[in-house]
């Protein structure tokens, strides 16, 4: 298993461990250092952090907010973590089986899927109002957060992560897209040479970025996923 440590003056201090099947973070709290997480994150935390909750951030909730996250795919409260007088630390998991990653932000954003945000330090905006996917016909979520400013940011995946580098172009399946920074254009268009021979391949319809920048993309897809598990469920009764 391979564990994640990301440290440093300006930025918290997070340990990835149970990589990357079973994913979890470690986040170590100094006095009175806070960190904003996705409601039900929590795994367990020192007894002397002190939690709020909100809607939106700490200094400005609102339902709207919150009830944009929540078709976003995310949950709709935040839990805000204080590390009190003594700090302390917090231990977050994720909704599926996967990995997470550790991004710091410098100003710029990227754009992360709904579903995947775990946490973020308190000057990090979450933008649930980004409409870049809205008006795609996907089989996949529509809806997408746009997370910037100056901080760290924790996200997780369904299957473990991997970093694709975009010098001109790249096509990703939109299954498998778990963020990108917000410096690349894209399209949506089909897989294959027609649209018949794409969605027959099982591939329907896939991204193409264009321009300089990053996507992470995860190695399984939690609609197809679905798709084979659902008709294995036992309905209730």
């Amino acid at each position: 298993m391979d564990n994640y440590t990301a440290t440093a003056a300006t930025t918290m201090k997070v340990e990835l461990q149970m990589r990357p099947g079973s994913s979890a973070a470690k986040i170590t709290l100094a006095p009175n250092e806070q960190v904003t997480a996705e409601g039900g994150a929590m795994i367990a935390m020192s007894p002397n952090l002190q939690m709020t909750t909100s809607t939106h951030t700490k200094q400005s909730g609102g339902f709207i907010r919150g009830l944009k996250r929540m078709i976003s795919g995310e949950s709709f409260f935040l839990n805000h973590y204080n590390g009190g007088a003594q700090g302390g630390t917090l231990w977050l998991g994720a909704t599926q089986a996967g990995d997470m990653m550790v991004h710091e932000l410098n100003g710029e954003g990227i754009i992360v899927q709904g579903g995947s945000y775990v946490a973020s330090t308190p000057d990090i905006n979450i933008d649930s109002s980004w409409q870049g996917f809205k008006s795609l016909v996907s089989k996949e979520a529509l809806f997408w957060l746009k997370v910037s400013g100056r901080g760290t940011v924790v996200v997780n995946s369904f299957g473990a992560i991997y970093p694709i580098k975009v010098n001109g172009e790249y096509i990703v399946d939109t299954g498998h897209i778990v963020a990108f920074e917000e410096s690349l254009n894209f399209s949506l268009t089909k897989a294959g040479k027609s649209w018949m021979s794409s969605f027959l391949g099982g591939e329907g319809l896939v991204c193409k970025f264009k321009g300089n920048g990053t996507v992470w993309v995860q190695s399984h897809n939690s609609s197809s996923f679905g798709s084979i598990l659902g008709p294995k469920l036992k309905p209730r009764k």
